[in-house]
């Protein structure tokens, strides 16, 4: 390869990222968003009101249940809710998005709890988003990998970003890749898109150019060989990085890694340092599993 070529080769590695990383950026930033989140609220059985939603919530055994007083109203899916709405019983990490006016109200369960998090356009976290630092794109750090499926997934347990509470993924295996002579093995669990594959990671940068808790890394389908492209490039913040008001999960103990990843996002230069609630012991929906 001429010297020429693969200059221009570096500088479409580069465009492409950029475009990842500015579409990231705006569903970040967008309306509704996470940086448009306002408050993180806990439902257990007694119905509740808060100041960023219409309506009494309360977690049942039959699920999640709103009462709209006279006045208030939600929209979900076209349809106008007014009085008492059953929701029913959420999945773990479902999440629901009924309007009310220009906001939207997340109802969703995480770690075995029912939770209620607003999301308000005019939030001061988002108004205030100047964007996210980042390394420079380098093709060094888009690794040549493999992945190792174990024989049956592997249900495993992580921490979160809020003190106790824990979430359960299936592991359908390994991605492995070499650096500088190296090794590294880390634990995947299933992406959004089918056959994708998701890793959490820490690494020697961690809590000291990037955020310390937790990176992610979507990875594309394995090919008929098991081939896969681990892009560091492509390392990107949880929303727990940026806000209090979030669940995010922690990697596991071997995604730890004790190598230095100098590419992908940085630690945002303002996080706002809300008050991220813990749930009550025994609330409704806790799994005690």
């Amino acid at each position: 390869m001429t010297a020429q070529a693969a200059e221009t080769d570096r500088a479409a590695f580069a465009e492409e990222w950029q475009q990842w990383h500015e579409e990231k950026e705006k569903v970040l930033a967008g309306p509704h968003g996470f940086l448009a989140i306002t408050g993180l609220h806990w439902l257990d059985a007694t119905p509740a009101r808060f100041p960023d939603a219409p309506g009494a919530w309360s977690s049942t055994a039959d699920g999640v249940v709103v009462e709209l007083s006279d006045g208030e109203e939600l929209t979900l899916d076209g349809q106008v809710l007014r009085g008492r709405h059953d929701f029913g019983v959420i999945g773990e990490r479902v999440s629901l998005f009924p309007a009310a006016g220009d906001a939207v109200v997340e109802v969703a369960k995480r770690g075995g709890y029912d939770i209620l998090r607003p999301r308000h356009p005019e939030n001061a976290l988002r108004l205030a988003f100047t964007g996210t630092p980042a390394y420079a794109p380098d093709p060094r750090w888009a690794r040549a990998g493999r992945y190792v499926p174990f024989d049956v997934p592997r249900p495993t347990t992580v921490g979160a970003a809020v003190e106790g509470l824990q979430h359960v993924y299936d592991a359908p295996g390994q991605v492995e890749f070499e650096l500088d002579g190296t090794t590294h093995r880390l634990t995947a669990f299933n992406g959004h898109a089918p056959g994708s594959l998701l890793v959490l990671l820490t690494d020697a940068t961690s809590g000291v150019t990037t955020y310390a808790a937790n990176r992610a890394l979507s990875i594309d389908p394995p090919d008929a060989e098991g081939n896969v492209l681990v892009d560091f490039n492509r390392a990107s913040n949880l929303p727990c990085a940026y806000t209090d008001l979030a669940t995010c999960p922690l990697p596991p103990a071997e995604n730890r890694l004790p190598v230095a990843i100098e590419a992908g996002e940085k630690i945002p230069t303002a996080p706002v340092q809300g008050t991220r609630s813990v749930p009550a012991e025994g609330a409704a929906g806790h799994d005690q599993t």
